[in-house]
């Protein structure tokens, strides 16, 4: 059950990320924010955000082999370089630790990226995570019906 709305009880805040939203789809390629985005929910064990990244990506063209493989990214032969640094930054990011994103995945993702589109990776991470804690932290669930 879900524990509250937080588009309801803080809707200027919700606003807020919503408006990073916006700017994120527009500046990240569609593809690459679907995958991101799919990873990091998972990670997060965010089922709304699995299911609705899912569904989006479906709709958009995304083969759900793909999206099964996102799973296990590294072992999949599906994703080129700039998916797999994506994923990779994803993966560190998400799991922040003590010591922050090695410089290995940082030179990695620095190399295939130019400098504003990984910044506006970065902020695509940070968004998707955010909405992640959103909702798993007020209980929000999948639809029963799409």
């Amino acid at each position: 059950m879900e524990r509250m709305n937080a588009a309801e009880v803080a809707p200027q805040g919700y606003k807020a990320v919503l408006g990073l939203e916006k700017y994120v789809q527009t500046n990240v390629d569609h593809t690459v924010l679907e995958l991101v985005k799919l990873r990091a929910s998972m990670i997060n064990g965010c089922a709304f955000c699995v299911d609705m990244h899912s569904r989006d990506a479906l709709a958009a063209g995304e083969s759900s082999r793909r999206l099964f493989a996102v799973a296990a990214w590294r072992e999949a032969p599906f994703f080129d370089e700039r998916e797999r640094t994506a994923l990779a930054l994803t993966d560190a990011v998400t799991r922040l630790g003590e010591h922050g994103v090695s410089d290995e995945v940082w030179d990695a993702a620095a190399k295939v990226w130019p400098e504003k589109e990984l910044a506006d990776l970065i902020l695509a991470i940070a968004t998707i995570n955010v909405w992640n804690r959103i909702a798993v932290t007020t209980h929000t669930e999948p639809p029963a019906q799409v």
